[in-house]
Order: structure tokens, then sequence, then C-alpha cells
């Protein structure tokens, strides 16, 4: 199990982050909507000795603060206010989905604030019809008797396999619930929605791109666009990985962002903090 969050306060909320702790170079790692920053433990693990990763709970998500705004650039700013509480700047950022629009535009609105730039599956271009850029969970349930009763209430609304989204499944009072709060993430879904490439293609720090081969958002013509449109960024494809890769394949994945972080500590440096 990841060990427990702790708890800092940013902007006049309250935010959980999953902190390695340790002397090495801060990796802030993003999740997308629905996620928890626990879902990087299994990288922390990996990076240990190496690299710091600080993974929040996004506001509305996990054991994070609800309530909005939930637009890009309320996103953005949260983040940038964890690497000043941490003191962390420049340092690398990772973000999966939503979290890597974050990491991107982050690096063109704070380019102080980073160093480097990981973005896990994540297009430029999520609008209709090159993907489906919001899923409609305002039929969710809010509680069910059991955790197996939530999980077959959210499968049996088309999710094949809900075990992303009970990362978020809680047990209150009256029953079993998800931690985020469906109108909310409605809501900061359709704020990501759009074409954000003029934003992704201003930053200029050294940035990997990494595509699910069996992505449902990120097409490969979008993949191959965002590497060649922005400088300094490499492309890696993780082949019969779905959406979630870094569950999926999590010793590639370690692999692929340590090495790439590596080879840009070299060439540069990152704020450490201990």
């Amino acid at each position: 199990m990841p060990a427990p969050e702790s708890f800092v306060r940013l902007r006049g909320r309250r935010f959980a982050c999953l902190d390695s702790g340790g002397p090495g170079p801060v990796l802030l790692a993003l999740h997308g909507h629905f996620g928890r920053g626990r879902m990087f433990a299994p990288l922390a693990a990996a990076l240990a000795g190496r690299y710091r990763v600080v993974a929040p709970d996004q506001r509305g998500h996990g054991l994070s603060d609800h309530g909005g705004p939930y637009t890009p650039d309320a996103y953005v700013a949260d983040a940038a206010a964890l690497l000043r509480a941490l003191d962390a700047g420049p340092a690398a950022v990772l973000g999966h989905s939503m979290g890597g629009a974050v990491a991107f535009l982050l690096a063109e609105r704070h380019p102080d604030l980073v160093r480097a730039l990981v973005v896990a599956d994540m297009t430029v271009r999520n609008h209709e019809p090159e993907t489906r850029p919001v899923l409609d969970v305002s039929r969710w349930p809010r509680r069910t008797p059991s955790r197996a009763a939530l999980r077959a209430a959210i499968e049996a609304r088309g999710i094949p396999d809900a075990g992303y989204f009970l990362d978020s499944a809680a047990e209150f009072e009256d029953g079993w619930g998800l931690l985020f709060d469906t109108d909310g993430m409605m809501a900061s879904q359709r704020a990501f929605t759009g074409d954000f490439s003029a934003r992704w293609a201003a930053s200029r720090q050294p940035a990997l791109l990494l595509r699910a081969g069996e992505s449902f958002l990120l097409t490969r013509a979008t993949a191959e666009w965002m590497a060649g449109a922005r400088p300094h960024t490499a492309l890696t494809e993780f082949p019969g990985c779905g959406h979630w890769l870094h569950a999926d394949a999590p010793a590639g994945f370690a692999q692929a962002v340590g090495g790439f972080l590596d080879t840009v500590r070299i060439r540069g440096t990152f704020s450490t903090t201990s």
C-alpha cells in the first residue's frame, strides 16, 4: 500500500500529497481526471534514491478540498504554488492525461519552475472528432452498499474495468462512494476541451511524450505532430498498452521516465530539496 498522504495548504485550500521524500531532485507528478496522486507510488518506489516524487491529489480529487473553479489555469496555479512551497523550482514535471495538460501549460506559463517535462498519453487536440473529451459520469451512483456494488454500478455504465476509478472509492457513513464529485468532474472535463496546440508549442524545456499504443485519447498522428512541433521533444510509444500505461507497463514506464530525467540532469540542473 502507498504511504499515507501528507497535507499542505495552498491558495486557501488543503491538498493531499504523496511525497516519497529524500534528497533527490523533485519530480512533480500530476494525475488525470478521476485519479489520485498515489497512482504514482510504484514510480516513486522505482525512482527511490534518484528522484523525490511529489504527487498531489489535484483540486476536487482524492483527499484534497473540493470546489472549483476547475479551469486549466486554476490547476496550473495550484501546481505552481506547490513547487514554490517546496522551493523546488526548476523541477521536472510529469503529467498523465489531464495532468499532462496541466504539466505542459505549467511549462508554458511558468518556465522558471519547470526544468523538464514528461507528458503521458495526453493530446493537444482534445475535441471531437479527434477524441471524446468528456466521459459522462453525471449518473454514476453517489453511494452503494459495498465496494463490489460500486464497481458493478460503474461497469454497468459502459466502463470495462472500473479499477482506476475505484482507487478513489471510500466508505462513508451512508455507504461506499467516490472521493470526487461527479458534477465537478463534468465541469473540469469540459474546461479542458479544446485545442491546446499553440500553448504546447510555446515552451522550450526538454520534453518526453509517452503514447500508449492502444490509446483512446492520443492518436499516433497527433503524437507525431506534437513531437515535431516543439523543440527538444522525444516521442516514445508503449505497444500494447492502454491509456493507463503506467499501470500496464510499470517497469517500462519507470525506465523511460527515469532514463529521460537522468539525461536531462546530466545536461543541466534540477533544484534539489531535502
